[in-house]
């Protein structure tokens, strides 16, 4: 039997396990837990929403360890995680669809939104998660109610609020690897219906790389975190307002390119990594002159407000700003020096967002027969970022060969055979997005109800961007070197551009996009749907440091999708097992993805409309409480994500071999089981928690390159508190079976991204309540 065989066998005996225990000791079970959603824009059971949601609360994020929105592949199977080697390069992957773009001027395929305000940009997203009340992930196409890129999925955070009486909560964590967390809160009345909540948190990381030039072996991939969120509540009887005011800073030595195979002999021996260059996913060590890292900073305003206009109809109002910077240093070389026939090539890259955004609707009465929301959007950024590239090239030297490595050093004092060539870009990107959407559900009696939903979206995105050809930093003159192109923005005369230094465009377009879902109730426990969705993502252009006219100035059209779901939601042995099901097929045409240009006789990679994706698959959620205090969890997700026709790029003559091929990051089987027990001993509380996930093999980028092997991961927590849980002290196990794996494989394992629970660890967490 096949190692992936024997995972499968192993899964479904867990998940036929979980429900034979808890058939069998029913009558002696607690019920599972109900969770409020705000799914669709108003509170509703989880379980009486007709779409495919996975709703963690935040007491399940923090028993996970759940701290950033990278965490919840551990959770939500059907989401993988692209780490880039900063956070502005990552991005969300969701039922094995999503954009991977360098590009300042495309939004994700998958949105988030925190507090009712959609993020502009994912590197935004991947903050630390700060007293979070719940997690919603919706899976497939939002566009109707959420709109703006969300054509694959949507993830929604609700923050926690002031409380009725005073609360105050502190915990200290500490890991191997001298990571430490702390955290504290407090929350309280302040007068009136009044309320408010104040919390901070630091965090700081050595990291799981060393970094061994110099001789220095300095620990990089770590971190260091702080910020603040204020939360101020007012409770009326004919209005609910919030008011949000957060800042973060971070500042990660994130994430260094390992290398994991041969790079050729002289390149290995300047590497001298301990143990050799070809240790694969194995290797912990890298010989980097430059530490790649990355500088967040970011604050935010919200404001919200439900009013009461009559008994049966309520205004709600959300209105946000955020600024985000994002400094990129980033390593290109990943070699100590440059060398005879091998540069050196240096990044450094400042991004700076604003966004303002306002949503207006109204809701009528839920309870009734017929209900409805009607509402506006209104939503406005301005993304800068100048970027810089430096290289040092050397066909010849005057220094001698290193009689260690075989290599011949450049010798950067000699200015006639080293060159310096370099260049900066500038580009300045505006969108402007505005919307109205309505959606309505009529329930024919207690068995059928339908729902329909249209939203009319308008897009006007613009850019300009700036670049003069590359030029050797030393004298002035033109030079170009890798990565450093010597033609200006605008384009060379003869390539059909304008020959200038400036490269700008404008794109504008309005899309019509909505949803229908016949819902089946035959009991209070068991809810069956069926839904078509009309997915849309606006349009894009390909603005980045090497941008050039004409072909990159061309507008890259909407992304569109047609979405086909069922799905079974249901409850049964009195609330003691939770079962929800959900089959999918989605189809995106015009799909955004980085296709394959000729250049200069070189295969480089460009945003286009790459043509036409689909994902087809189930996902399956399980929730047991056989007994009390014991919390049994299965989920599972199969997608095959396939590109179904790969369109070359129409101004080249790019080579194309890609249909039937498997979409980056997409594991085509994914699934996590756990447990979670509880129970007095000795006037104390123990708590006791376990989980498994086994990810199956996957790629790292179009056209099946890449290969991520399949892999597996067992965690584990042990916790004890006094009676009232005021206090608890919890031991924690990361990676018990110590099986090491890749975010991110290219060049053939030239260049892995290993995070830090690639390796296992432990730790310990003290929290504090009253």
């Amino acid at each position: 039997m096949s190692a992936s065989s024997f995972t499968l066998l192993r899964a479904a005996a867990a998940t036929a396990s979980m429900i034979a225990v808890a058939s069998a000791t029913a009558a002696h079970a607690q019920e599972v837990e109900d969770i409020i959603v705000t799914a669709q824009k108003v509170e509703e059971n989880v379980q009486k929403v007709p779409i495919a949601i996975s709703a963690v609360s935040g007491d399940r994020l923090e028993a996970t360890g759940t701290t950033s929105l990278e965490g919840i592949t551990r959770i939500v199977p059907s989401v993988t995680f692209r780490k880039g080697t900063t956070s502005a390069n990552s991005a969300i992957v969701m039922r094995g669809v999503g954009t991977i773009t360098f590009s300042v001027a495309a939004e994700p395929s998958v949105s988030t939104v925190v507090d009712g305000i959609v993020l502009s940009r994912s590197g935004q997203a991947f903050m630390d998660l700060v007293d979070a009340e719940r997690l919603e992930v919706l899976r497939g196409p939002q566009g109707t109610l959420f709109g703006k890129n969300a054509s694959a999925g949507l993830v929604n955070i609700v923050s926690k609020g002031g409380t009725e009486e005073l609360e105050a909560e502190a915990k200290a964590e500490w890991f191997e690897g001298d990571e430490y967390r702390l955290r504290g809160s407090v929350s309280g009345p302040i007068g009136g219906d009044w309320s408010g909540r104040i919390t901070g948190f630091y965090g700081s990381y050595d990291g799981n790389i060393t970094n061994i030039n110099g001789g220095r072996n300095r620990k990089v991939n770590g971190y260091e975190h702080w910020g603040t969120r204020g939360i101020v509540d007012y409770r009326g009887d004919v209005a609910r307002l919030r008011f949000i005011a957060d800042y973060f800073e971070a500042d990660d030595d994130c994430c260094a390119d390992v290398t994991g195979a041969s790079r050729g002999a002289v390149l290995d021996a300047e590497l001298g990594l301990p143990g050799g260059v070809a240790l694969g996913e194995k290797q912990r060590f890298i010989n980097h002159n430059l530490v790649t890292r990355t500088r967040d900073k970011q604050w935010s305003l919200t404001a919200s407000g439900d009013f009461d206009l009559t008994d049966t109809h309520t205004l709600s109002v959300v209105a946000g700003y955020r600024n985000w910077e994002n400094e990129e240093i980033r390593e290109g070389d990943f070699l100590p020096r440059a060398i005879v026939g091998t540069a050196e090539l240096h990044d450094n890259g400042l991004v700076k967002t604003q966004q303002f955004s306002v949503e207006a609707r109204i809701a009528s009465d839920q309870s009734m027969p017929f209900f409805y929301q009607v509402g506006a959007f209104a939503w406005h950024s301005d993304n800068k970022q100048d970027f810089t590239r430096r290289d040092i090239t050397c066909t010849t030297s005057t220094l001698p060969v290193d009689p260690v490595t075989g290599a011949r050093p450049c010798n950067v004092n000699d200015t006639v055979n080293t060159l310096f060539p370099t260049a900066t870009s500038n580009s300045d990107v505006n969108s402007t997005n505005f919307a109205l959407f309505g959606q309505a559900t009529y329930r024919f009696n207690d068995l059928f109800a339908l729902t329909g939903g249209l939203r009319y979206t308008w897009d006007d995105l613009s850019f300009t961007h700036f670049r003069a050809p590359g030029i050797n930093a030393v004298t002035g003159l033109p030079a170009t070197g890798p990565g450093i192109s010597g033609s200006p923005a605008g384009g060379t005369i003869a390539s059909g551009g304008t020959g200038l230094n400036t490269s700008s465009g404008s794109s504008s377009n309005g899309n019509l996009s909505g949803k229908a879902v016949l819902q089946f109730t035959p009991s209070d426990d068991i809810m069956l749907y069926g839904s078509y969705t009309r997915g849309y993502k606006g349009p894009a252009f390909n603005v980045f440091f090497n941008h050039t006219a004409p072909t990159n100035a061309v507008p890259i059209d909407e992304e569109t999708s047609d979405a086909f779901e069922i799905g079974l939601k249901s409850r049964f042995l009195d609330n003691k097992v939770q079962l929800n099901l959900a089959g999918f097929s989605v189809e995106y045409d015009g799909f955004q993805a980085n296709n394959f240009v000729l250049l200069n006789g070189a295969v480089v990679t460009n945003l286009t409309n790459a043509g036409t994706v689909k994902s087809e698959g189930f996902e399956a959620d399980l929730t047991a409480v056989p007994v009390e205090g014991l919390t049994l969890r299965g989920s599972a997700a199969y997608a095959d994500a396939k590109v179904k026709k790969f369109n070359p790029n129409p101004l080249t003559n790019a080579p194309d071999a890609r249909d039937g091929t498997r979409l980056p990051l997409a594991p085509k089987f994914t699934y996590t089981v756990g447990a979670d027990y509880e129970v007095p001993v000795g006037g104390m509380m123990l708590y006791l928690g376990t989980d498994y996930r086994h990810v199956s093999k996957q790629f790292s980028d179009l056209g099946e390159q890449g290969l991520i092997d399949a892999y597996g991961q067992w965690n584990a927590s042990i916790g004890i508190s006094d009676a009232e849980d005021r206090y608890r002290l919890t031991f924690h196990a990361r990676n018990i079976s110590d099986e090491s794996y890749v975010l991110l494989n290219v060049s053939n394992g030239q260049r892995l991204q290993i995070p830090r629970d690639a390796d296992r660890y432990f730790g310990v967490s003290l929290r504090a309540r009253m």
